[in-house]
C-alpha cells in the first residue's frame, strides 16, 4: 500500500490515506478508521459511459403485434385460395413493405387487415394466378370498394405494375370451385372441368359481345355462365330440371342472387342467334335454347352478323310500312278543298274566341312555357323513344334506362291558404288536444259574439 498525500479523511479528518488493492477496483481507504475515500474510476464519473440497452446488445429484436397478426393473415388467405409458396412468399414481401410505409403505420386494423388481402391479390396477378377482387373481399367480409381503395393505394405507394386480369381468364379458378366430379355428384350430373370450363369461358365471350357484360359483377354472369354450360354439354332430363337453386347445392357453392337475372338475359341472346340456324326447323324459345347452345357457340360470329342484318331489314321494312300508312291517310286534294269550304264559316265565327284565348295565353306566356318545356322534358325521357329499343344488343344501362323525375315548380306560399277540417284533425293525437281545441273554439265563438 502507498500513502496519499494531500488527502483527508472525511469522517475522522486523518491524512493517513492508502491505496487499497485487495479490489479490482483502485480504493482509496482511510488507515485510521478504515473507511473509503474514493471508489476510483465509478464513484469520480459514475455517467462517463454510454448507456447501452439490452435489447442492443444480446436480444433480438421483436416485430410488432400487428405486423405479426398481418403476417399471419397473409398466409391464412394464401392457404384457404391455394396459391403456390412463391406467390404466399412475395405477398409477405409486399406486406413488409407497405406496412412499414408511412402512409400504413397509423391506421385502423381493419385497413391493415385489407392491406393483407391486397397483397395477396397484386401478387396472383402478378405470377397469372386469377383471382377477384371480389373474392378478397368476400374472404375479409369487407365492402369491395375500401378493398378497391387500398389495392390502388398500395400499388401507387410500392410502385408495382399489376397486369389487369379479364373475366375470361378468371375462369379457370373459378370452375374449381364447383364440386361437378365423379367423386362428388352422381355420373348423369357429372362433368369434367375441362370442358366445363371452356364452354362457360365461350359463353362468357358472347355475353361481352352482347354488351351483357358491361358495367356489371363478374361472380353473378360466371355463375350463369357455369350453370348453362353444365346444362347444355350433355342436355339430359336431369340436368334440365335442376334449377339455379339446387345446381348451387350440389356444386356446394353460394348463390350470387343477380344470377338468375343474368342467365335471362344470356338465354334472350342465344334465342336471337339460334333463329338465324339454318338447320332448326323448330321454333326456338328460352325452354329449349340449351339444346342449340353447342351449335350457337360454334358459329357464334356468323350467327350475329345474320342477326344484325335480319334486325336491320325489319327496320327497314317497318320504316316503308309506315311511310305507306301515312301515304294512304292523306285525303285527295278535291276532297281536301270542299273539307276546307265547309269548315271555313265555322272557322270565322270561332275566330274571336281563339283571338281571347290567345290573349289569355298569352298573358300566362310564362306558365306556358314552363309546361311546353315539362312535357318536351318528359316525352325526352320517355321509354319508348330510348334507342336501346331499336337496336338488337344494347348495354343494360340504355335498354333498362331509369326515368328521371322531373322538378315540380315551388309553389308560393304565403300563409293565408285555407286549411281544411280534415287537415286539421290529421295534427290532432290525443284526448287533451281535442279538449283544448274544443275548449278555443268555444273560446273564439265567444268573443266573435261579443263583438257583434
Amino acid at each position: 500500500m502507498m500513502s496519499r498525500a494531500g488527502l483527508s479523511c472525511p469522517g475522522c479528518g486523518s491524512s493517513n490515506i492508502v491505496d487499497d488493492d485487495l479490489y479490482s477496483q483502485a480504493q482509496l481507504v482511510c488507515v485510521d478508521c478504515g473507511s473509503v475515500v474514493s471508489e476510483g474510476i465509478l464513484a469520480s464519473d459514475p455517467y462517463s459511459g454510454s448507456v447501452v440497452s439490452y435489447s442492443r446488445t444480446t436480444a433480438t429484436k421483436k416485430l410488432c403485434v400487428n405486423l405479426i397478426k398481418g403476417l399471419e393473415r397473409v398466409k391464412e388467405i394464401s392457404r384457404i385460395l391455394r396459391v403456390h409458396s412463391e406467390i404466399e412468399d412475395l405477398a409477405l414481401t409486399y406486406y413488409k413493405q407497405a406496412y412499414e410505409h408511412e402512409s400504413f403505420i397509423r391506421v385502423s386494423l381493419q385497413r391493415k387487415e385489407v392491406l393483407a388481402g391486397c397483397c395477396v391479390l397484386v401478387s396472383c396477378r402478378q405470377l397469372n394466378w386469377p383471382i377477384t377482387l371480389g373474392t378478397i373481399g368476400f374472404l375479409l367480409n369487407t365492402d369491395q370498394m375500401v378493398v378497391g381503395g387500398v389495392y390502388q393505394e398500395m400499388v401507387k405507394i410500392l410502385s408495382i405494375k399489376a397486369p389487369i386480369v379479364n373475366i375470361t381468364d378468371v375462369m379457370e379458378g373459378h370452375c374449381q370451385e364447383y364440386k361437378l366430379s365423379l367423386l362428388h355428384v352422381p355420373e348423369e350430373l357429372a362433368e369434367d372441368s375441362t370442358g366445363l370450363t371452356k364452354r362457360a369461358v365461350a359463353l362468357v365471350e358472347l355475353a361481352a359481345d352482347s354488351w351483357i357484360v358491361t358495367g356489371r359483377q363478374p361472380l353473378p354472369i360466371m355463375m350463369a355462365a357455369m350453370y348453362l354450360a353444365w346444362q347444355s354439354l350433355n342436355p339430359n332430363k336431369h340436368r334440365l330440371s335442376l334449377s339455379l337453386n339446387k345446381f348451387c347445392l350440389l356444386a356446394k357453392v353460394q348463390k350470387h342472387k343477380p344470377a338468375f337475372t343474368r342467365i335471362n338475359e344470356l338465354k334472350d341472346v342465344l334465342c336471337k342467334l339460334g333463329k338465324e340456324i339454318p338447320w332448326v326447323r323448330e321454333a326456338v324459345t328460352p325452354d329449349n335454347v340449351v339444346l342449340q347452345v353447342g351449335d350457337i357457340l360454334e358459329h357464334r360470329y356468323a350467327l350475329l352478323r345474320r342477326a344484325l342484318r335480319t334486325h336491320e331489314d325489319a327496320l327497314q321494312t317497318e320504316g316503308q310500312t309506315s311511310s305507306l300508312n301515312t301515304g294512304a291517310g292523306e285525303t285527295a286534294p278535291s276532297e281536301t278543298s270542299e273539307q276546307e269550304d265547309q269548315t271555313s264559316d265555322a272557322a270565322s265565327a270561332e275566330q274571336p274566341v281563339l283571338s281571347a284565348e290567345r290573349a289569355e295565353r298569352a298573358e300566362d306566356g310564362d306558365n306556358n312555357s314552363h309546361t311546353v318545356s315539362e312535357q318536351s322534358d318528359s316525352r325526352s325521357l320517355d321509354p319508348a323513344g330510348n334507342w336501346g329499343k331499336r337496336v338488337l344488343f344494347a348495354p343494360p344501362c340504355v335498354i333498362h334506362a331509369k326515368r328521371r323525375r322531373t322538378e315540380q315548380p315551388a309553389l308560393d306560399v304565403t300563409g293565408d291558404e285555407e286549411i281544411s277540417d280534415s287537415e286539421i284533425e290529421s295534427y290532432i293525437r290525443t284526448p287533451q288536444e281535442v279538449r283544448d281545441f274544443a275548449l278555443s273554439q268555444k273560446m273564439l265563438s265567444s268573443s266573435d259574439t261579443g263583438k257583434f
